[in-house]
């Protein structure tokens, strides 16, 4: 019995000490929190660079990999051009129609309170 008594505080003490390592974790995770935009901003970049680094290896050299990404860059960039050139074009078209209509909804609605 007395044995018990001496075992209550020490488990007391162990419970109070793992609520505040706890609490502990808790608060620090919070002052910790993570941009998911950053973070996968940061996972792109690593693999982007560990791609690099798989094509220097490949190709023997940096500057070997180099050509081959700018290769590779050229090529995306001129397949993309005549896409976005396009794109825009019709966005273009598209803002126009949308302002034709509000003025003639515009006009409408002025001859309608005359």
């Amino acid at each position: 019995m007395v044995g018990d008594r001496r075992d209550a505080p020490a488990d007391d003490l162990k419970a109070d000490l793992r609520e505040a390592y706890e609490r502990g974790r808790r608060d620090e995770r919070a002052t910790r929190k993570r941009h998911p935009v950053l973070m996968t901003l940061t996972v792109i970049a690593a693999a982007v660079g560990l791609a690099l680094m798989a094509l220097a290896a490949f190709n023997g050299s940096f500057s070997g990999a180099g050509r081959v990404v700018d290769k590779n860059l050229t090529v995306a960039a001129d397949r993309a051009e005549p896409a976005v050139r396009d794109a825009a074009s019709n966005a273009g078209q598209a803002i126009q129609g949308a302002g034709r209509s509000v003025d003639a909804a515009a006009t409408t609605t002025a001859d309608a309170a005359s």
